[in-house]
């Protein structure tokens, strides 16, 4: 049997069994299973990889014949290539992490199987998302994650909070989804088909057709590119459609991590590079993605800077990264941001569940504010989350200094004025990245212990299985970036590894930026270290008067650029009273009461005068049945 079957359908089997099965077979039988098929996925992911490295191994393997109606013809099917490997490798490693670190994590929680069963399924719709060999099945998987994705955020669901965000990133999602829908309807309508190698083969001969769209003559690749990439904005949180990420931090950190690092978020990225035969032929959605990408670099990183929740600065982190994977896609560099893509996914996972092991240790409690001294109570934890955020900020020869500056050195060579602007934002997102990652380690683990709920000494650190999790991720973050650079990026990574899974219609620059831009930005990210220290412990007087100032910029921060206020304000509310209003103005005065109701009040009123005729006096009974036979009687003649 193919690696690839066992590879895509093993976390889908772990999923019906512990979600039907579960209760029969237990809770520590159903994680051991999720767990197991899960990494046994991911140690055949490796050695997938491994094939399509050493044996410029590809492969489309056909598992069924899905649709054939007219021009139509969908195969549900595994495809391999380059990309698709890597991504493998993204998703099964860090799922099958997040899996036996859950263990440890949901050891107190009554519904484990249900759990590990959705991480399971969340897992199965990534690989359908990312094997696809044509655009339907990239839907199904699309559409699959986000469906998990409001199981999982919603799993709490007895927590307001929790049920709340799960719609909110649903409803968030439907935006982005509705544009994306609509960029498959347009490719099938403009070539007849929707399988990758068919469009992509038909694209250049569209380069000059425009299309009349609400109003509006575009060029029809133009509308094709800038439509797929509205659902990828909505996926992987870009501004402006980026306001359910940080609330998704109501799900178990496992779910964030898994979302954050290798799954849904990830899924925009993918889908940009997957398409680059198309996106290569439309400058203009090029420079859209370019804007769009820096514009949430930074706005999410100035946002970051405020947070005292745990994992919203994480997850604010996360929205940041992926706007550098996205201009880095937008400069043309495709292989960058994969790049980029494949490091974060081990230092953003170690993160998620670093402070997953913090909260632990601290029954809950996710504010920062309220932690504080406790680095020797949890030495592995505080060990392993700053080698988690040295990549994170790009320190020096870990993993994210190898992607994040290769990203800025890329966007400087595209040697344009949008290529130069989005260099210069990416070397000051890096050092707002690097001060509000260790505002959040000193913070955490340094200063004076601040937690008034907990004596310090009923402090202690997370278990093995949570623990172990973490080192392999950490390995991963300070390894993968020195081991990878030369395949994913180094000068003939295009001709001997990426191939034809990203096209690229000019080559990437082999220039070198000036040797001052080179070390512009590690100089930006070691300074940032004593700063962030003088800053938030030895003179914690600074900070303070800006928080309790009332300084317009901090509350403007603090209140996240006031986007969700916008959003009530714009959507929420009115779509509020437009409901109200045909609830209570139509629904109930006019459909309901000439409707249902009226008909029920009819019959009502029917029965109770003919119920004065049943009072068991024949002579009534034998006046109706005249009044009957008379009536009968003259429709018969009139007739």
């Amino acid at each position: 049997m193919d690696f690839e079957y066992l590879i895509i359908f093993l976390p889908l089997l772990g999923s019906i069994i512990s979600g039907f099965f579960g209760n029969i077979l237990g809770s520590r039988n159903s994680e051991i299973i999720t767990s197991l098929f899960v990494s046994i996925s991911a140690i055949f992911s490796f050695l997938i990889f491994y094939k399509v490295l050493n044996e410029n191994y590809t492969n489309n393997l056909i598992i069924f014949s899905w649709i054939n109606s007219g021009t139509l013809n969908v195969n549900w099917s595994i495809n391999i290539d380059a990309l698709s490997a890597v991504m493998l490798i993204v998703v099964t490693l860090v799922s099958s992490l997040v899996h036996v670190y859950s263990i440890g994590y949901m050891s107190n929680d009554s519904h484990k199987q249900r759990f590990m069963a959705y991480l399971s399924l969340f897992t199965f719709s990534m690989l359908m998302l990312v094997t696809s060999d044509n655009f339907l099945q990239l839907f199904f998987g699309w559409e699959g994650v986000g469906l998990c994705s409001y199981f999982l955020i919603g799993f709490w669901f007895k927590k307001e909070t929790a049920n709340a965000a799960a719609i909110k990133a649903f409803v968030v999602n439907r935006v982005g989804d509705f544009g994306f829908a609509l960029g498959i309807f347009l490719i099938f309508y403009l070539f007849g088909t929707v399988n990758y190698a068919e469009v992509f083969e038909l694209i250049p001969s569209l380069s000059e057709k425009d299309l009349s769209f609400l109003g509006i003559n575009v060029n029809a690749i133009n509308l094709i590119c800038i439509l797929l990439f509205i659902g990828a904005m909505g996926k992987s949180a870009q501004i402006f459609l980026h306001t359910w990420l940080p609330d998704a931090m109501e799900g178990p950190t496992p779910v964030s991590a898994l979302i954050h690092a290798a799954t849904m978020v990830t899924a925009g990225v993918f889908l940009v590079v997957r398409c680059s035969p198309i996106y290569e032929y439309s400058p203009l959605a090029l420079n859209i993605i370019t804007l769009v990408g820096m514009s949430t670099a930074f706005f999410a990183a100035t946002i970051a800077l405020v947070q005292n929740d745990i994992k919203k600065i994480i997850a604010y982190s996360t929205c940041s990264q992926l706007g550098y994977m996205f201009f880095a896609a937008g400069v043309g560099a495709y292989n960058v941001a994969m790049f980029h893509l494949f490091t974060h996914a081990f230092f953003k996972a170690l993160l998620f569940l670093g402070s997953g092991s913090v909260i632990h240790s601290f029954k809950d409690e996710q504010n920062i504010n309220s932690m504080g001294g406790v680095w020797r109570k949890l030495p592995y934890t505080w060990l392993l989350m700053i080698i988690g955020t040295l990549a994170l900020t790009g320190f020096p020869f870990l993993s994210g200094f190898y992607s994040k500056d290769a990203i800025i050195e890329f966007a400087y060579l595209r040697g344009n004025s949008i290529g130069y602007f989005a260099a210069a934002i990416g070397i000051i997102t890096a050092f707002l990245t690097a001060i509000y990652s260790w505002r959040l380690i000193f913070k955490t683990f340094h200063g004076s212990y601040n937690n008034k709920n907990l004596s310090i000494s009923s402090m202690h650190e997370s278990p093995m299985v949570m623990i172990i999790p973490l080192i392999i991720l950490a390995i991963g973050s300070i390894f993968s970036g020195f081991l990878f650079k030369d395949l994913f990026i180094g000068a003939e990574s295009v001709a001997s590894f990426w191939k034809n899974s990203i096209i690229f219609l000019e080559p990437l620059s082999n220039d070198h930026p000036p040797i001052w831009f080179i070390y512009l930005t590690p100089i930006l990210v070691i300074i940032s270290i004593p700063t962030a220290y003088y800053l938030f412990i030895k003179n914690k007087n600074i900070t303070n008067d800006i928080v309790n100032g009332n300084l317009p910029l901090y509350n403007f921060l603090k209140n996240k650029w006031y986007f969700d206020e916008l959003y009530d304000y714009l959507f929420v509310n009115p779509s509020k009273k437009i409901g109200l209003f045909f609830w209570k103005k139509i629904d109930l005065r006019f459909i309901d009461r000439f409707g249902p109701d009226g008909i029920s009040n009819l019959i009502k009123k029917v029965s109770i005068f003919a119920v004065k005729f049943q009072n068991g006096f024949i002579y009534h009974y034998a006046f109706v049945m005249l009044l009957g036979f008379s009536a009968l009687l003259t429709f018969l003649i009139i007739k």
